[in-house]
């Protein structure tokens, strides 16, 4: 058990018989009325988000979470094979696991996959990762229409928005979380 003190972002609660993550929360004191904290939550399983509301000092169920470093091994069909960095055991998480963070998965990749009771609930990628840009096409100074960007296909066929200036061949950083470019990358 923990408080509502305890809360960060990235802790898995066990509300009602299912595993929440806290994506965000904000501890809120009004000038009148007692203190609370206002969280968004995601179901581990279904990745439903719902905003909920608990009054501060409450005790919540933390449910037991093991995060573990694996390393992405490859795609096989609808699964993605994944090794422990540690046992050197490998695997397999249908996409559903995954998420949204597949498209930026490089072959051995050190990722996060987090373990409830033996079975993995999600992974998480690092925060930025480095790509080299698979096809764009040239910028063209003038074309200011898409607000000075353009599309671009990275080597593991995600595509995101660069600026102008991005060639192909080029290598970018970028943000798994949202795809969102942060720089290029001197080779």
């Amino acid at each position: 058990m923990a408080s509502t003190a305890d809360f960060k972002n990235g802790l898995v609660l066990n509300q009602e018989g299912q595993l929440w993550q806290i994506i965000e929360f904000q501890h809120v004191k009004p000038g009148k009325g007692p203190a609370f904290v206002r969280t968004k939550l995601k179901n581990v399983v279904s990745g439903k988000t719902v905003d909920k509301t608990f009054n501060a000092g409450v005790k919540v169920d933390v449910a037991t979470v093991d995060r573990r470093d694996f390393d992405y091994l490859y795609h096989d069909g609808s699964d993605y094979v994944f090794m422990d960095a540690e046992t050197y055991d490998q695997i397999n998480l249908p996409e559903e696991k995954v998420g949204e963070g597949a498209k930026f998965l490089l072959e051995s990749m050190r990722v996060q996959i987090s373990m409830h009771e033996g079975e993995a609930l999600f992974v998480e990628l690092p925060i930025s990762a480095e790509f080299v840009v698979q096809h764009t096409d040239p910028g063209l100074q003038g074309d200011r229409s898409t607000g000075g960007t353009k599309p671009a296909t990275l080597e593991t066929g995600a595509e995101i928005n660069v600026p102008l200036f991005i060639n192909t061949g080029d290598k970018l950083k970028v943000d798994t979380r949202d795809g969102s470019y942060l720089g290029r990358v001197n080779s």
